[in-house]
C-alpha cells in the first residue's frame, strides 16, 4: 500500500468540495489495495520534478515522439509495438505540461497537454486496428486512466461524455485481457459514469466473483453500490448542466467552455465522513 504522501498525491481529497472521482478511487484503493494504484493513470511530471524542470521534460518527450514517428515511417511492420510507445510518449508530454498550483485542490490542463493526450489517442486507435485479438492490457489501462481523470477538467458536459466514453471503451480491453478485481471494478466505475448502468452491474458482478472471501465479496459489492449511487448523481448533474448549455445556446452564448463539468459536485461527502 503507498503511504499517506503518495495517496495525498494521487487522489487528492483536500478541500471543501469534495469530487467524487477522488472519494470513490480512494474508497476502491483502500479497499483492493495496490491493484488500482495501476489505473488510475500517470502521475504528473511536474509534481515529481517540480513546473521549472517540467517545461523541459515536455521536450524530452516530444523529441522521443518525433524519434518513435519518424521510426514507424522508416521501419514498416513494426508499427504496432512503436504505437505503444508513442503513446505513452504523448501521454507523458501531456503530463509534463499539467500546471501544478500549490494548494489547488484540481489541477489546469492546457490546450498543449490536452493536444498531446489528443495525439496519444491518435497512436492509441491506429495500434488498435492492427492489435488483433490481444491488445495490450497495460496500454490500454494507461489510456483510460489518463481520459478519465482528464474528464475532470473538461469545462462542459460533452468534453467530459467523450472523455469517459474513451477511458470505458478502453478499461474493457484491459479487464477482458487481465480480470480481476481491480480490473473489473474500475470497469463497473467507468461503465456507470459513462452512463452504462446495466454493462456496470455486470462487471461489478463479475468483480465481487473474483474476490476470495465472503467478507471481502461484502465490503466490495457495498464500495460499488456506493458508486453506483454517486454516478445517479452525476447523471442527474449532467442533465441539468446540459439544460444550461442549451439555454446559453440559444442566448447566443454557446461558443465559450460551457455551463460545467458534472465531475464537479457541490458538497459530495466521503461514504465515511
Amino acid at each position: 500500500m503507498a503511504d499517506d504522501g503518495e495517496r495525498r498525491m494521487l487522489f487528492d481529497t483536500r478541500g471543501k468540495r469534495k469530487n467524487v472521482i477522488r472519494v470513490v478511487y480512494a474508497v476502491l484503493a483502500l479497499l483492493m489495495g495496490t491493484s488500482l494504484f495501476f489505473v488510475v493513470g500517470p502521475v504528473n511530471i511536474g509534481e515529481l520534478i517540480g513546473n521549472s524542470a517540467s517545461t523541459e521534460a515536455s521536450e524530452i518527450f516530444d523529441e522521443q515522439a518525433e524519434r518513435i514517428e519518424r521510426r514507424i515511417e522508416a521501419e514498416p511492420g513494426k508499427e504496432e509495438q512503436l504505437l505503444i510507445s508513442l503513446t505513452r510518449a504523448r501521454i507523458n508530454g501531456g503530463n509534463a505540461r499539467i500546471e501544478v498550483v500549490p494548494g489547488e485542490e484540481a489541477q489546469e490542463v492546457p490546450p498543449e497537454a490536452r493536444d498531446e493526450y489528443e495525439k496519444a489517442l491518435e497512436a492509441w486507435e491506429r495500434y488498435l486496428e492492427d492489435a488483433g485479438d490481444e491488445p495490450n492490457s497495460s496500454a490500454a489501462q494507461l489510456v483510460a486512466g489518463t481520459f478519465f481523470r482528464l474528464a475532470e477538467s473538461a469545462t462542459s458536459t460533452r468534453a467530459a461524455e467523450e472523455d469517459v466514453a474513451t477511458a470505458t471503451e478502453a478499461q474493457r480491453i484491459a479487464a477482458a485481457e487481465r480480470p480481476s478485481v481491480g480490473s473489473l471494478s474500475t470497469l463497473a466505475y467507468y461503465e456507470y459514469f459513462n452512463g452504462n448502468f446495466k454493462a456496470g452491474d455486470e462487471a461489478k458482478q463479475r468483480a465481487i466473483d473474483e474476490v476470495p472471501s465472503k467478507a471481502e465479496k461484502k465490503a466490495v459489492k457495498a464500495q460499488l453500490k456506493e458508486l453506483r449511487k454517486n454516478a445517479k448523481q452525476f447523471a442527474q448533474r449532467k442533465k441539468q448542466l446540459q439544460k444550461a448549455e442549451e439555454q446559453l445556446n440559444q442566448q447566443g452564448e454557446g461558443t465559450g467552455p460551457g455551463a460545467g463539468n458534472p465531475f464537479a459536485l457541490p458538497n459530495q461527502q466521503s461514504p465515511g465522513g
